[in-house]
Parts: C-alpha cells; structure tokens; sequence
C-alpha cells in the first residue's frame, strides 16, 4: 500500500508521514497493526468533536438515505443547509445573517474577496505579513509569505501587507481598500493572538475608509478557543465571516457570512457571482448542523478553557520557550527549530500526533478534539515531556 500511495497519489512533501490508517475513534487513530495514537492534532482542526462523533455519524446516514446531491447550489431548498444557516445566524451578531455555504476555506475566502470587490468597486486588499488563507489563486495573493508563493506568481495585484499587531500600520488602510483581510488568530505564523484593542482599532478603521473587514476563522471558528467564533473575544465584528476547516467534523466544507444585503451583491451584475456545483452539499450540510448544535447544546465550548489550562499547567520544560494560542489551539514554541521537528518525529514513532505549524520552524501545533479528555491530555504530555528530556 505504502509504495501505491507513493505511486499514484500525488504528495505534497517528499516525505509523507505515512501513517497507514485503518479507523478512527474518540481522540484516537488506529493504524492496521493495530495500534492506537492518540490525536493531538485533530485533522489539522477539523474534527472538533473528535472522530466519529455518533451524532455525526447519525445525521450522516439519515440524510444518505433520503438525498444526496440533486442540483447545484442555491436552486432547489434542502432542510440540511437551510437549518444549518438560520441556526448559524441565530447565533452570529448582527448584521451577520446570510451564510453561503462552499467546499473548503479557501474556496469560501475566494468568496469573499470577490464580495469585497464587489461591493466597494476597488481592487486593492490587504493582508497581514505571514499570514494564511488557502491555496488558490485569490488566497495565496494573500499569503504573506514570499517563499512559498514565488513559484506561482503572478498573481492578484494591488494586494499590500501589514505587520499583525501593529496599530501604526493600519494608516496603510484607505479609502482605496477594497478589504482588509485578517486571521483573526494568525495560523501559520504560530498561533498569534490578537493584542488587547488591536481588532477595534482595523474594525473602526475600516469603517472610516469605507473597506470591508474580512475575518478569516476557518481554524479557530466553531469551538476552538471557547467561543462560538474567536472573534467574539475581541469586541469585533467583520463584515464578512469565512469559516471551514471543524465545521462539519472532518467532511470537506467552508463558508462566508455576511449581511443579508451585503450578500445579494452576488446575485446579479452578474448573476451567478459566485457559483459552485456542491456547496451546500446535503450530506455536508447535515454533518454541520449536527455539529453546531452539539457545541451549542454541551459544554463543549466552555470546557475548552479549562483543558488549555490543562495544557499550559502540565506543558513546563526549559525546552518549552512560550505557549501560544488560546483554547485548544496551541503552539509550543520550542528553544529550536531542530528541536521543534524531533519532537513531531519523535512523539510519532510513540504513537503520539503532534504537527507542524507553515511559516514558524520552532512550532509544534497541539490542536487537539474538543472532545478531549483530561487523562488523555495528561498522557500526551507526560510523553511530550519525557521526549524532550531526551532531546
């Protein structure tokens, strides 16, 4: 199997993991010998509930059996997605209330950038430096990360950067800005939270220059770091809401919310602004809603607070330089990067799942099923600390 999955699926390193998977359960992954190693990464954040959560699974199967694709998005009415987006904007501030559902963040941060577009009638974006927002055309415009997005240029012009967590920098928003576009926890740059007002300050900003707020929290939305969405702990309110990645506990999804007359600007001149033939997807759209009722309906959200106090409590080694993050969307910040990536490798072959993060080298990502348990966290650390005691 290793040599086929060489052969005929296209890699995105030389080196692959290549972990050879047989199930999945609760906050572990069982590989086909057997052997159980426990998540502590969650699909890169996807699975929030964990794997194959049996609310999940349930909504899954009931809709199989009824449909599954029948027509492209936004043509015929179908009670998954329809739900899914009342009970979303029951639970978003105003004026976020029209949500349109895609097949990935980046697809969905596509959306957005064109609805900016739109709306304002200007061409230039900015974004953050080491910033990350997918893959495509429109959202590596916007990666600030030269590297890794020379060998596809050119791109989108008119795209600017700032520096994240610098209110002297928001000058360069104007009333040329078609849209400002932010994590609003930086990602791949190492889990940077916010400082205290600085999503107030790009808020009040761009309100004055007239530029759209785009706030991408396809990592941290749904659960991640005790809240509904990240943004909520800072006071700050986008225009337009992307989201992805836990969404729908480990099935392909993203979205973008807006205003409902923000949103109608896609639906003509031209119409059909934005199109895609399984966005919405039935099935998808039932994983959602189950998904966001069981973080509305437990504690889920508020638990997740206490198990990042867990993480910081247990995770202490001179190694160990800074904890970032919040929730259960954390960085160790390790001494080096050679320390970082032995301790991925190393937690590996101890059937422990750690990661890495894009654009910090001394990253480890723990970003674990909310799911969790509190023996389960303190195990994977037990065995974080040992390995770096032999480092």
């Amino acid at each position: 199997m290793n040599t086929d999955f060489k052969q005929y699926q296209a890699q995105t390193t030389p080196h692959p993991l290549g972990l050879e998977i047989a199930r999945a359960e609760g906050s572990y992954i069982y590989d086909t010998q057997g052997n159980a190693h426990l998540d502590f990464v969650a699909g890169v954040s996807a699975c929030g509930l964990g794997h194959g959560h049996p609310k999940v699974i349930a909504a899954i199967k009931a809709q199989v059996d009824k449909y599954m694709h029948v027509m492209v998005y936004g043509e015929y009415i179908q009670s998954p997605a329809v739900e899914f987006t009342r009970l979303l904007a029951q639970h978003l501030p105003k004026p976020l209330e029209t949500t349109y559902m895609v097949n990935s963040g980046t697809e969905a941060m596509e959306g957005a950038l064109k609805l900016a577009r739109r709306h304002t009638g200007r061409s230039e974006m900015i974004a953050a430096h080491h910033a990350y927002h997918g893959n495509t055309m429109g959202s590596l415009s916007i990666m600030g990360y030269e590297e890794r997005k020379s060998a596809f240029r050119p791109l989108l012009p008119n795209v600017s950067f700032l520096h994240f967590n610098m209110d002297a920098e928001l000058e360069k928003i104007t009333e040329k800005t078609a849209c400002v576009v932010l994590e609003t926890i930086q990602g791949g740059a190492g889990f940077i939270v916010p400082k205290p007002h600085y999503l107030e300050k790009v808020r009040a900003r761009c309100t004055a220059m007239g530029a759209l707020l785009i706030l991408d929290e396809i990592q941290p939305g749904f659960g991640r770091t005790g809240t509904l969405f990240a943004f909520e702990h800072f006071n700050c309110v986008p225009d337009i809401l992307v989201m992805g990645k836990g969404m729908a506990s480990g099935l392909p999804v993203g979205a973008f919310t807006a205003s409902r007359a923000l949103m109608e600007k896609l639906q003509e001149k031209p119409k059909l602004g934005h199109i895609t033939t399984f966005g919405g997807n039935p099935v998808i759209a039932a994983a959602s809603l189950a998904t966001l009722r069981e973080l509305l309906e437990t504690k889920l959200m508020q638990e997740t607070r206490h198990k990042e106090k867990l993480f910081r409590k247990y995770l202490k080694h001179p190694k160990i330089k800074e904890v970032r993050g919040m929730g259960l969307m954390l960085a160790l910040i390790m001494d080096t990067p050679e320390t970082a990536n032995s301790l991925v490798l190393k937690a590996a072959a101890e059937k422990l799942i750690l990661f890495w993060l894009l654009f910090e080298p001394r990253a480890v990502r723990i970003s674990p099923p909310l799911t969790i348990a509190e023996k389960e966290i303190k195990k994977g650390c037990d065995q974080i600390l040992g390995i770096l005691d032999g480092i």
